[in-house]
């Protein structure tokens, strides 16, 4: 599956974007997917994850902040954020898969950069 990110820019602290995430297929036959995230410097690292179902994972850092969703419909999943901080900056990878531990080795976007000023 071919997966397209938009969305990405630059914000303040305390703004909000929205990612999206554009499938070539119908995303309602894709068990999971989900948004990695690398910063320079650091590890890449798991931020959300939405099954089929539509039952959510996130990771601490970014619960009440960050709300994933899929549209099966316009075959899109979405990062909305809100309340940005500094530490989000990073490259947001959009990512399909079979199911949450094995994730990363499925499809991946080009990504998407975010960047949040202090």
């Amino acid at each position: 599956v071919r997966l397209v990110e938009s969305g990405g820019g630059f914000m303040h602290s305390g703004g909000s974007l929205t990612l999206s995430c554009a499938t070539s297929g119908s995303i309602s036959s894709i068990p999971a997917m989900g948004w990695y995230r690398q910063a320079p410097g650091k590890e890449r690292e798991l931020v959300a994850v939405i099954s089929s179902d539509a039952s959510p994972y996130y990771r601490d850092s970014v619960k009440g902040r960050f709300t994933i969703s899929r549209d099966n419909v316009k075959n899109t999943m979405n990062l909305q954020m809100n309340s940005l901080k500094p530490e989000d900056t990073a490259i947001y990878y959009c990512v399909a898969g079979v199911d949450r531990d094995s994730l990363s080795r499925g499809s991946w976007g080009q990504g998407t950069q975010v960047t949040v000023s202090s």
